[in-house]
């Protein structure tokens, strides 16, 4: 006997479309989310949101200064220079030091039957609403004042058009390079490849420098200006001097350059259009696992990496022997980890070599004579270069998330747990600041200095290790589950941004005796700065990981329910 069929009569939910819209509620509702309950979310909110808006007055009043004074002479160099280095910025910085806002993270699109065109388009609106597109917004209009004094109402409305595309240009530019560096860095296969690339290029930071400043010694304002209108036709400066061209005759320039921009921001968008899905929702593969030779041991000996070998079969050698195998395989701390080689070789670069006598040698090329650095700028520049390659440990925690649950479980004493993320840290950090130590007093001309280049670089390391510590302990944040090293969190990436300039000035504070012995000691430093420098840095590591631990085991639960992700 067959059954009845019931047929429900209720008609069919009418199917939506998915627009930008969508997203931009969606985040809005995420971040009021992210904030409730968390009081300390608001401040730094509040307090980036203020930070932010003095950095926006300043930039409104650089971009109209022409304006202001009724002077247009340098108007195009304004506009071209400063907008080409908002777009740098936008380009370079997340990589280096906030990295980007994933409030809306895509892997959670993921099972959404969602258009790539969609995703990309919902994700970049979303993107628009931020403090900094905000003060980028409000430090630009000052060129449309500019405009507007120089050519009348009519040159303000391009430059507004102008600075709204230049806006879009940084938002996509910054979306698409940290994107491709997120699959780069990501995938191990060109993972080599990556750091040598990027090496290549902080090594070419340096001469970069040294031309640049000379050229800024000897071109005058005209010549600079001829740079700058060179500079006006490239995607960098085109969109923020249309209104000046319009302003000073020239309105034939105005369509061509937005053409540029426009043609540039479809080049980025389709850019970050084809990597989105690798670099956020797809995983590369690894490959086949390779062979380890020459090992013995067991099972256990496998899982440490050979630079932890010499480590101990007990509980700080097996938390050494992890955390030396996460800063090499996991993505987000590997792009810390060249980050600290670019600052490594630029910094001391910038402040050293730079301050020497060039000139050029018929038939030789460049050469530089000996620099006029002092010992005392020679350890200036070695603080520095110690206090950004420890502060990467501000937030150590926070790398772990959810995982950091087996150490608490497990009962692992604070300072066991600290001592071994520094040593781990430091078996590659170490290497790197000894060949940038070496390197400098031969760029210098002055081998001797070996002794105080090392010691300067050691002492401020190990104190930096020993504030990042505590901070890591009281200041932490979660991360977003993505594996996009360069993703914060909304409200995150000023959080880090806050806590990095804090672990900086107080590593700083106890790094300055350094400084005093070197002004004070003359050349008897040349001889003390190694084993003094070498017993202060390993001192201030070992009584920092002393009393952040004690903090650290009182604070587990709590630190274990900061750093793991809400979702």
């Amino acid at each position: 006997m067959a059954l009845p069929v019931s047929v429900d009569a209720t008609p069919a939910a009418p199917v939506r479309t998915v627009s930008a819209r969508h997203f931009v509620r969606l985040k809005l509702r995420v971040m009021g989310n992210n904030f409730r309950g968390q009081g300390w979310r608001i401040a730094l909110f509040v307090g980036g949101a203020l930070l932010g808006l003095w950095f926006a007055a300043a930039g409104f009043f650089l971009f109209a200064a022409p304006g202001l004074t009724g002077n247009g002479r340098y108007a195009v160099l304004i506009a071209a220079a400063g907008g080409g280095l908002l777009v740098l910025g936008w380009l370079f910085l997340p990589l280096v030091f906030f990295g980007v806002d994933e409030t809306l993270d895509p892997a959670r699109f993921a099972l959404l039957p969602l258009p790539r065109r969609t995703l990309v388009t919902g994700l970049f609106v979303a993107a628009l609403i931020s403090v900094p597109v905000l003060a980028v917004l409000i430090a630009s209009f000052g060129l449309v004042l500019t405009a507007w004094s120089l050519g009348g109402w009519s040159a303000g409305l391009v430059a507004v058009v102008g600075v709204l595309a230049g806006i879009l240009l940084c938002v996509a530019a910054s979306r698409a390079v940290t994107s491709a560096f997120a699959t780069m860095l990501r995938s191990r296969r060109v993972r080599d490849l990556a750091a040598v690339l990027l090496a290549v290029t902080a090594a070419l930071l340096g001469p970069l420098q040294v031309f640049g400043l000379a050229a800024l010694r000897e071109a005058d304002w005209t010549r600079l200006a001829g740079v700058a209108t060179v500079i006006g036709w490239t995607p960098l400066g085109a969109p923020w001097t249309v209104g000046i061209d319009v302003a000073q005759g020239r309105v034939w320039a105005a369509p061509v350059k937005l053409l540029i921009t426009v043609v540039a921001l479809g080049a980025l968008l389709a850019w970050w259009s084809r990597s989105i899905e690798s670099a956020m929702v797809g995983s590369a593969s690894a490959g086949k696992a390779p062979v380890r030779r020459g090992v013995t041991g067991g099972a256990v000996a496998q899982l440490f990496p050979r630079v932890a070998t010499w480590a101990g079969r007990d509980r700080f050698g097996a938390l050494v022997a992890r955390e030396a195998r996460y800063w090499w395989r996991d993505a987000r701390r590997r792009a810390n980890l060249i980050t600290i080689a670019v600052v490594g070789i630029f910094v001391p670069v910038l402040i050293n070599v730079t301050g020497g006598d060039f000139a050029f040698e018929d038939g030789a090329g460049f050469t530089a004579a000996a620099s006029d650095s002092s010992p005392v700028v020679v350890t200036i520049s070695m603080l520095l270069v110690g206090v950004l390659a420890a502060v990467t440990l501000a937030n150590q925690f926070g790398f772990d998330g959810s995982a950091y649950a087996a150490n608490v479980v497990a009962g692992v004493p604070g300072r066991v747990e600290l001592r071994a993320r520094m040593t781990a840290f430091s078996l590659y950090v170490l290497p790197m600041l000894g060949v940038v130590a070496v390197v400098l007093s031969f760029l210098l001309s002055r081998p001797e200095w070996i002794g105080l280049t090392i010691g300067g670089l050691v002492a401020t390391y190990g104190a930096g290790l020993a504030v990042n510590s505590l901070i890591s302990v009281l200041g932490a944040y979660s991360l977003p589950e993505t594996s996009n090293p360069f993703a914060m969190n909304s409200g995150a990436g000023l959080a880090k941004g806050l806590l990095t300039l804090l672990a900086m000035l107080v590593s700083v504070v106890v790094a300055v005796p350094m400084v005093v012995a070197a002004a004070l000691l003359g050349d008897a430093w040349l001889w003390l700065a190694l084993p003094v420098g070498a017993a202060y840095g390993l001192g201030a590591a070992l009584l920092g990981a002393y009393l952040a631990g004690d903090v650290l085991d009182r604070r587990q639960p709590e630190l274990l329910a900061t750093v793991t992700p809400r979702r």
